[in-house]
């Protein structure tokens, strides 16, 4: 068995250089699909890189500290339009809630995965629906359901492509 692992390994194959920010590119990637010329009369897409984010976080926990979440929160924040600090706050409460929960489980299936991203999804566009209606948007919570339901049924594409990019980084191809 062991032999056999031994023999499929290419010699000479690893990690891609600068493995290391390939997580952060991706997430900062995946937030300029904000930029994209898209006209619609409310915002139904996915928030693309905090899909990423949460993607990259439960796949790997070593992917990058937590505390990467506030500068990669600020480039969403810049890209999306949002209130700046919006996205810091959220995705390193998200970040630190992940942390203390890799703590507490043993282990997680991906159903457990796509249920906390569920979870996140929905604390996130809450809380963009809560600035919103601070800043004077009074908008019923009704309308935030669309994004919620599009953003939850994206994450496992989201999911996939963290797992296409981590074997890519890795040398798995």
């Amino acid at each position: 068995m062991v032999r056999a692992a031994l023999a499929s390994k290419k010699i000479g194959q690893g990690p891609v250089p600068g493995a290391v920010y390939v997580p952060a590119a991706s997430v900062v990637a995946a937030s300029l699909f904000a930029v994209l010329p898209i006209v619609a009369e409310n915002g139904w897409f996915p928030d693309c890189g905090f899909l990423m984010l949460i993607g990259w976080r439960l796949r790997r926990t070593d992917a990058w500290p937590s505390w990467w979440a506030a500068p990669l929160g600020l480039l969403n924040d810049l890209f999306a339009g949002n209130p700046l600090g919006l996205s810091v706050t959220v995705w390193t409460f998200s970040m630190l809630v992940l942390d203390l929960l890799d703590r507490r489980t043993i282990w997680r299936d991906y159903w457990i995965e796509w249920a906390l991203a569920t979870l996140f999804v929905l604390l996130y566009e809450s809380a963009q629906w809560l600035v919103a209606a601070w800043m004077g948007a009074r908008v019923p919570f009704l309308f935030m359901l669309p994004p919620i339901f599009i953003s939850v049924a994206a994450f496992p594409v989201a999911a996939w492509f963290v797992g296409r990019i981590d074997s890519w980084r890795l040398g798995r191809r």
